[in-house]
C-alpha cells in the first residue's frame, strides 16, 4: 500500500499497464496470427493523436473522444491490413514498416499540430467525474483495460477463431484448401490488433500529457518486437511480462550510463537466447 504514496511507482506501473497492453495486441497477430508487422506503431501513434486532436477541439469526454479515435484506428488498420495481407513473409514486413513511416512523416509535417515538436493532450474525462489527471484514476483505467484485453484475447485464442488463425499462420494453404477464409481471419486479428493498438496509444497519450511523432517511429515497432520475444511469443502473459522487465531494465540501466541501450541490447540478447520461449515459458506449456 506504500506505493500508492508514491507517485514515481505509479507512473511506472501505469506505463507499464500501457506497454503491456500494446505489447499484446501485437502478441495477437504476430504470435498467434504469424504476421511479423514492424510497423505496430503506426496504431498506437494513431490513437494518441487521435485523441489528443479531437480534446484539443472540445470533445474531452471519453464516452465521445475514445470511440472516434479507437474508430480512426480500426478504420487504418482495415486499410492496411486489406494492401499488406496480400503479402507474405519480408513484403509484409516491409509494407507494415512503410505505412508506419508515412504516418511518421506526416506527423512531422503537420505544423497545426505541432510537426516535429508534438502537440500537448487536454486529458479526458472519466464517468462520474474522473480526470486522467489524476495519477490514481490513470493507474485503475490503465489496469482495467489491460485486463479486459487480456481477457477478450484469450477468449479468442481459445475459440474457433483462434484455431483457424493459427492455423492460417502454420500453413495458410492447406487452410484455404480446406475452406477455410484466411484472409478474412487474419484481417480481422490485424483489425482487433491495430485497435487494441490505438487504446494503448490513448492511455500513453493521456500518460505522457504530449503527444510527438516519435509515437510513430519504428523504434517504438522494435520495442514492441522485443517485448513480445522477450515474454513470450504467442503466449498470453508474454506481452506484460515482455513490458515489465523491458521498462525495468530501461529504468534501472539508464540510472548508470547514458549508453544503457548497449547494456540492454546485450541482456535481452542472452535473455532470449537462454530462454527461448521468453519469460512465461518458464511456467510451462501454455493451454491452447
Amino acid at each position: 500500500m506504500g506505493a500508492v504514496d508514491q507517485p514515481y511507482f505509479i507512473t511506472f506501473a501505469s506505463r507499464v499497464f500501457v506497454f503491456a497492453l500494446a505489447a499484446t495486441s501485437l502478441n495477437l497477430i504476430l504470435g498467434y496470427g504469424g504476421m511479423v508487422s514492424f510497423g505496430h506503431a503506426a496504431f498506437v501513434g494513431t490513437g494518441a493523436y487521435a485523441t489528443a486532436i479531437l480534446a484539443q477541439a472540445g470533445w474531452v469526454s471519453a464516452w465521445a473522444n475514445w470511440p472516434l479515435a479507437l474508430g480512426v484506428c480500426a478504420l487504418l488498420a482495415s486499410v492496411i491490413g486489406v494492401l499488406s495481407l496480400r503479402t507474405r513473409g519480408l513484403y509484409f514486413i516491409m509494407i507494415t514498416l512503410a505505412f508506419a513511416q508515412m504516418l511518421y512523416y506526416l506527423a512531422v509535417s503537420l505544423r497545426v499540430y505541432g510537426g516535429e515538436d508534438g502537440m500537448p493532450v487536454r486529458r479526458t474525462l472519466l464517468p462520474f467525474g474522473l480526470e486522467l489527471r489524476d495519477e490514481i484514476v490513470l493507474y485503475y483505467t490503465s489496469l482495467l483495460v489491460l485486463a479486459l484485453a487480456l481477457l477478450l484475447t484469450w477468449r479468442l485464442v481459445n475459440a474457433r477463431f483462434g484455431w483457424i488463425l493459427r492455423a492460417s499462420s502454420e500453413n495458410p494453404t492447406r487452410a484455404a484448401s480446406l475452406g477455410l477464409p484466411v484472409f478474412y481471419y487474419q484481417l480481422v486479428a490485424f483489425v482487433l490488433a491495430g485497435t487494441m493498438g490505438g487504446m494503448a496509444g490513448i492511455l500513453l497519450a493521456n500518460l505522457n500529457g504530449w503527444v510527438s511523432p516519435s509515437f510513430l517511429s519504428w523504434h517504438l515497432s522494435g520495442q514492441l518486437m522485443m517485448m513480445v520475444i522477450l515474454g513470450g511469443v504467442a503466449r498470453l502473459w508474454g506481452g506484460v511480462l515482455g513490458a515489465v522487465a523491458y521498462l525495468f531494465l530501461e529504468t534501472l540501466l539508464s540510472e548508470f550510463t547514458i549508453h544503457w541501450q548497449l547494456f540492454l541490447g546485450g541482456l535481452l540478447l542472452l535473455s532470449v537466447l537462454a530462454v527461448k520461449k521468453g519469460l512465461s515459458g518458464l511456467w510451462g506449456k501454455e493451454r491452447g
